[in-house]
């Protein structure tokens, strides 16, 4: 099973309290999981589809609770480049399917005329906690989320552009969080990519055992990535004193060439000497070997007029 089956299992799983957020949370998942059908006589009949099982039991529950309509459940086959099975929650026009469309903000009227809203009605989320639960409704009828072992990412897909904006304007109301929105196809994605983003919206939503094991793999990622920045750091040292190295070995070549190491000073041909025998070493650690010890900046000093005597010979 997937992380963001794993997700949802865990979300279909929460039971809201409060009225006003089961209200919200039904709201979200007929938002982007329902569709409309016209019965004949102006009556609408609604059709609730989605592939989890765990979220369709979820949802026939809440809408009993809420509502007091028993929804008939029917199982079908996935479309076609899926598998498993589709489960489709209707609610008839005799379940009061028209006062369901209008309590959750999708059947409106506008100049005495009903039409259908494609964003989100403003009176189901007026406050946090309705937030949350919208959110998480919208989550199980059209989210996804990567597994963190892959790549941070997590969207909602949208069917329509308004629905995306306000979807967005709803996210942002929460602190330090922050999606973006992008096409794809006939569809607009509300998307985040940032870690930090992913893992509070879940724990917004309500996923917390989703959360710790985010975080437990985001922590395990840092620390191999940091173990390599560091072995990076420490090879690309390594070659910088070896080509530093190198150059001071040719310098001191050519003193030895030109009229030999005795017409150093004695200090710097101390240091010539040292250098000639440890190739390899550090100037801290030629520092060490000399005679009092000299610091690296003092070692550093010498080997600068060592260099500078080689390049006026």
């Amino acid at each position: 099973m997937s992380f963001s089956s794993e997700t949802k299992n865990e979300l279909a799983r929460i039971e809201p309290e409060r009225k006003c957020c089961q209200l919200a949370e039904i709201a979200g998942f007929l938002r982007v999981s329902g569709s409309i059908r016209l019965t004949g006589g102006g009556k609408f009949q609604i059709v609730v589809t989605t592939d989890s099982p765990a979220v369709a039991r979820h949802y026939k529950k809440m809408l009993q609770e809420y509502f007091r309509i028993e929804a008939e459940l029917l199982i079908g086959e996935a479309a076609a480049l899926k598998k498993g099975h589709t489960y489709m929650l209707t609610i008839d026009p005799e379940m009061r399917s028209e006062s369901i469309l209008r309590e959750t903000g999708i059947l409106l009227v506008r100049e005495g005329n009903n039409y259908i809203s494609d964003g989100i009605y403003d009176g189901i989320v007026k406050t946090r906690c309705c937030r949350k639960a919208y959110l998480r409704g919208i989550f199980l009828g059209t989210g996804s989320v990567n597994s963190p072992e892959k790549g941070y990412h997590l969207e909602f897909v949208c069917g329509s552009e308004n629905l995306a904006r306000d979807l967005r304007r709803l996210i942002n109301t929460f602190d330090d969080l922050s999606a973006k929105i992008t096409q794809r196809k006939d569809r607009y994605v509300v998307y985040m990519k940032n870690s930090q983003y992913i893992s509070d919206t879940l724990a917004i939503m309500g996923a917390h055992s989703k959360v710790l094991e985010y975080e437990d793999v985001k922590i395990k990622k840092e620390l191999v990535n940091q173990a390599v920045r560091m072995t990076n750091c420490d090879t690309a040292n390594t070659d910088r004193t070896l080509d530093a190295s190198q150059r001071q070995l040719e310098a001191i070549r050519r003193i030895e060439r030109t009229g030999g190491l005795d017409a150093l000073p004695p200090k710097l041909r101390e240091l010539a000497l040292l250098r000639q025998y440890n190739p390899e070493a550090s100037l801290t650690q030629l520092g060490e070997m000399m005679s009092p010890p000299l610091k690296k900046s003092g070692v550093n000093n010498r080997m600068k007029r060592i260099l500078d005597f080689a390049a006026k010979l």
